[in-house]
């Protein structure tokens, strides 16, 4: 366990979250912070990706959940991630009074990465390898928030490749000794239905989930979510929390009480 470890906490974002996160959540970031304790933010940012690949009318296409990612595409996803989504979420930390650093797994030879394997089918896209936690660490201690983008690097340190940012953020939590990843969505967590309406579940195994999805009670959109929060269930994580970011001192409670949104867990 490092120095930071104990009270360090990884926070995973897609980029259609981070966009609708309301200033208070930031706020609340520099106030845990301030009361010792270590934020880390892993972003992702599909849509803006998406939009950016359209404007430039580069095709782009998916295979098993992962972009297929070629050496122009990448340049795009390198561009929107590291660039500018990875820089709004520092600006916006920073206007809330929070001292941040953006990073992406290139900087430092942050993240190590070696191709998946289809990468055949698929390109540039990489399985996380190695995390430099001791550089996350020393952030931490300087009193910084690091803002990281799943962007990485192979052994040599020429290669990049586009990184799950789910995978990416459960690596970056087993590397600083964290042992709770906090995923933030637009839902209060995982619903089910009972006899008094649709109501969050608390607590749930991973094997539950594949039950739930297999029997319909997970559906639709909840997928996805899920599927992500599972791939954040990696090394030293214990649990993953998925909770709603809209609602206000939703860290703090996920911190210091513990009943908000659904915990996945390895095991009961």
């Amino acid at each position: 366990m490092s120095e930071t470890g104990e009270r360090s906490f990884v926070i995973k974002c897609g980029g259609s979250t981070l966009a609708a996160l309301p200033d208070s959540f930031y706020a609340e970031l520099r106030l845990l912070r301030e009361e010792g304790w270590s934020p880390v933010i892993v972003h992702g940012g599909g849509p803006a990706i998406n939009d950016t690949l359209t404007k430039l009318g580069i095709e782009s296409r998916f295979e098993g959940g992962l972009r297929v990612t070629s050496e122009e595409v990448l340049d795009v996803v390198e561009m929107v991630l590291s660039g500018a989504i990875n820089k709004q979420v520092v600006r916006r930390l920073q206007a809330a009074g929070a001292p941040a650093v953006g990073l992406s797994g290139v900087d430092g030879g942050l993240i190590e990465a070696v191709p998946v394997e289809n990468a055949d089918r698929i390109g540039l896209v990489g399985e996380v390898a190695h995390v430099n936690g001791t550089l996350l660490n020393g952030i931490l201690t300087l009193g910084y928030i690091p803002v990281v983008s799943p962007v990485g690097l192979d052994f040599q340190g020429a290669g990049r490749y586009n990184i799950n940012a789910d995978t990416a953020a459960g690596a970056v939590a087993s590397a600083i000794g964290a042992g709770r990843l906090i995923v933030v969505t637009d839902v209060p967590g995982i619903l089910r239905e009972t006899e008094r309406g649709r109501e969050t579940v608390p607590v749930i195994t991973e094997e539950e989930i594949r039950a739930m999805i297999a029997s319909g009670a997970i559906y639709g959109g909840m997928i996805p979510k899920v599927e992500a929060a599972l791939a954040c269930l990696h090394g030293q994580v214990r649990e993953v929390v998925i909770v709603d970011g809209s609602v206000p001192g939703i860290l703090r409670h996920t911190l210091l009480v513990g009943d908000t949104g659904t915990r996945i867990v390895k095991s009961l």
